[in-house]
Formats: structure tokens, sequence, C-alpha cells
């Protein structure tokens, strides 16, 4: 799996061409932003997948219902195969603005 942290919408669209270039369907791109409204708009934006129940199971999903929002981000990290601390170094990316962008 690759992993880009990016600045902005900008920057993540840009990766997420570059990335469809190389041949990777956006089926296998999934964007994440610490604002829920912001990852949705540039999701949409973006036409990239979101971490469902095929990636997370069924626990998961309901029980990020209950979870805060950094929590709810590192389960989803982890369900895509990034490590626990690789999760908690990303979301604290994130609290900084920054777009993350998982490829595989």
């Amino acid at each position: 799996m690759k992993t880009f942290v990016v600045e902005n919408g900008v920057q993540a669209t840009e990766t997420i061409r570059n990335l469809e270039a190389q041949g990777l369907s956006k089926d296998d791109i999934y964007l994440f932003a610490h604002d829920t409204a912001r990852s949705k708009h540039l999701t949409e934006n973006t036409d990239t997948s979101n971490v469902g129940m095929k990636e997370e199971g069924l626990f998961d999903k309901m029980a990020n219902v209950f979870r805060s929002r950094g929590d709810e981000l590192r389960s989803k990290m982890t369900s895509l195969g990034v490590t626990q601390p690789e999760a908690e170094k990303l979301e604290e990316e994130l609290d900084k603005g920054k777009v993350v962008i998982f490829a595989h």
C-alpha cells in the first residue's frame, strides 16, 4: 500500500490523477481528511472510494458511530492494513489539516 500526505484538495486531486495514470483504479484509492464535511467533499470530487463494510467489517462499522473522529479515522486506516502506530502518526497529520491518500 502506498501512502501520500498532501497539503490540500488541489494536491490530493493531482496525486489521484497521477495514481490513475499509473494504472490504479479509483476503487483502490482512499482519501482521508479530519473534518467530515471536507472528507466527504474531497471524496465526492475525486470520485475515490469510501472505507465501508467490505474493509471494516460490521463490528467496526457500528463501533465507529460511537467513536471520536480521531478513533474512527485510525480504525478505518487499520482496516486498510496500516499499523496502529502508523495510523496514529497519520492522524496527527490530519489534525494539522492535511489530507492522507492510500492506494493499493
